[in-house]
């Protein structure tokens, strides 16, 4: 039996499949340096993919409560998705802890 199929709606690469699944395995085990520098390794090469922007903005507001950051990267989301609704929920709920709306 294989796992859970999903449609790959961005177009990822093998590797960057593997390499976001990496970084989701390393946040599960709370090894949170290796997640946050696969995902800006991954960002250093392609800089608008939205699936490690949003991990990393995760990554960033809730393990690290760099409530700032994650806004910023959840802006960056929302200025190349701006239907969605996950990253403009995750920056609503950030924003009030640095107090903008």
């Amino acid at each position: 039996m294989t796992g859970p199929s999903f449609d790959n709606i961005y177009n990822l690469s093998s590797q960057q499949l593997e390499d976001l699944e990496k970084a989701e395995d390393a946040m599960l085990r709370a090894d949170l340096g290796t997640a946050e520098n696969i995902l800006n390794n991954m960002l250093s090469e392609e800089p608008d993919c939205i699936p490690a922007l949003n991990n990393l903005a995760h990554l960033m507001g809730r393990h690290f409560s760099d409530f700032s950051k994650a806004v910023e990267l959840y802006n960056k989301v929302l200025e190349l998705e701006p239907d969605n609704s996950w990253a403009r929920d995750a920056r609503r709920r950030y924003q009030r802890y640095i107090g903008r709306d």
